[in-house]
């Protein structure tokens, strides 16, 4: 139809709430699965059309964000830089859309088949860049603690919507 344009739909982003953390921990069931001390939490999204190089551009931004204390006290330092270790729990839930009615709707997230081996991904990646990763159980019922520092929490995704 002359004139007329459709609204291309955005991809989805690999999205992640990162927290800065004295410690936390991930079980399943009475078994602690992985476990850390200072670092980063990074409970991760994947949307339907992430791929391989948007899971490799999320673990290096998350290994060298700088929110970590210098000598002066500002956020300057990064896990490499302090010799931290990363915690990752998968969480589809950051794909839930409550903006009509009250149940949220997880259409945009990826299917656990597309999703588990972008996580894993995501941790090898981090791992080759140095840095200790503890990981959660992909699909399982969680418990994870921690203790957030600061608190200091950010949101990241690979399409820079923040």
């Amino acid at each position: 139809m002359p004139g007329a344009f459709r609204i291309k739909k955005k991809s989805d982003p690999v999205r992640a709430v990162i927290q800065r953390v004295s410690r936390a921990s991930i079980a399943v069931g009475e078994e602690t699965v992985g476990e850390i001390g200072s670092g980063l939490l990074a409970l991760v999204g994947v949307g339907q059309e992430d791929t391989l190089s948007d899971a490799e551009e999320l673990a290096a931004k998350i290994v060298h964000l700088r929110v970590f204390a210098d000598s002066a006290g500002r956020m300057n330092l990064s896990l490499l830089d302090c010799g931290f270790s990363l915690a990752l729990v998968s969480q589809f839930t950051l794909y839930g859309d409550v903006r009509k009615g009250r149940r949220p709707y997880f259409g945009d997230a990826a299917a656990p088949e597309v999703a588990a081996p972008l996580i894993e991904s995501l941790a090898s990646a981090a791992r080759a860049l140095g840095v200790v990763v503890a990981c959660g159980r992909f699909q399982a019922q969680m418990d994870v603690s921690l203790v957030n520092e600061g608190p200091v929490t950010i949101l990241l995704d690979t399409k820079r919507h923040f």
